[in-house]
């Protein structure tokens, strides 16, 4: 779908593992500060994706280009938020966001006080000296959160970052990530199993088929914003959740039946 002017432009990407076809012949636009999630069964190159966007892979064919630049590799324009949140344990919480800073080299008292800025962002005020084992889980993906934002990144990628925390805690932090999203409103690339947190907080939800992993449907999310959890509740959410899940039930079932066959 060509978008005018494009934040991030894909054309005809595709990825082989070993012969394996894993991503095949993608093709879309997407906005600045356009929020997008991306689901699909397990196996359908979701995270692959994100991590050619992000530069942690190549691909076998086609192009990513973030603001027409083609991405070649891992750059400071992009942020990377993992399942899990690999905080750095002999470094204290500030220590944790000031690692993108330091590694390039541009640390200083600027970006020390941005850091302590992200972390109030985020909630995390008066725990700049704890360290890692101090904090809960969700505290510990605020941080992770931070620290991608430490490096003012122009594409903010999350692969799964809630998959971790128990279901109460995810919901606080989807509206949280709403709250932060809000404040710059970056270009995000968010990837979930949960169709629910897709339809929640996403502009367009990017439905993937199953391997070789391709979008078998753009879902646009009509809902108005600001967004909160009560929205779950309403007619339409729930209809949205209904026609996403129809477009990927077919391939959920036949992925689990092959992963016990």
């Amino acid at each position: 779908m060509a978008v005018p002017n494009p934040k991030l432009t894909v054309r005809g990407l595709t990825k082989t593992f070993n012969g394996l076809d894993v991503l095949h012949d993608i093709s879309v636009d997407i906005r600045k500060g356009e929020f997008i999630s991306i689901v699909g069964p397990s196996g359908c190159g979701k995270t692959t994706f994100l991590r050619i966007i992000s530069g942690l892979e190549s691909a076998s064919g086609g192009e990513v280009r973030l603001d027409d630049r083609i991405i070649d590799g891992p750059g400071g324009d992009r942020g990377f938020v993992f399942q899990q949140d690999n905080l750095l344990p002999w470094r204290t919480v500030l220590g944790n966001v000031m690692v993108g800073p330091q590694i390039g080299g541009y640390a200083n008292k600027e970006t020390a006080a941005k850091a302590r800025k992200l972390l109030g962002l985020v909630g995390l005020s008066g725990f700049e000296t704890y360290y890692p084992r101090q904090l809960s889980g969700g505290m510990r993906q605020r941080v992770n959160l931070a620290r991608a934002l430490a490096v003012d990144p122009e594409l903010l990628l999350m692969d799964e970052p809630f998959s971790a925390l128990d279901a109460q805690t995810r919901e606080i932090m989807q509206t949280e990530l709403l709250r932060i999203w809000e404040e710059g409103r970056k270009t995000v690339l968010f990837v979930t199993h949960q169709i629910d947190e897709a339809v929640l907080l996403s502009d367009r939800v990017f439905v993937f088929g199953r391997r070789p992993g391709h979008i078998q449907e753009i879902v646009d999310i009509p809902l108005e914003r600001p967004r909160t959890l009560a929205m779950k509740r309403d007619p339409v959410f729930v209809a949205l959740i209904d026609r996403i899940w129809r477009l990927i039930e077919d391939d959920v079932r036949a992925s689990v039946l092959e992963e016990f066959a």
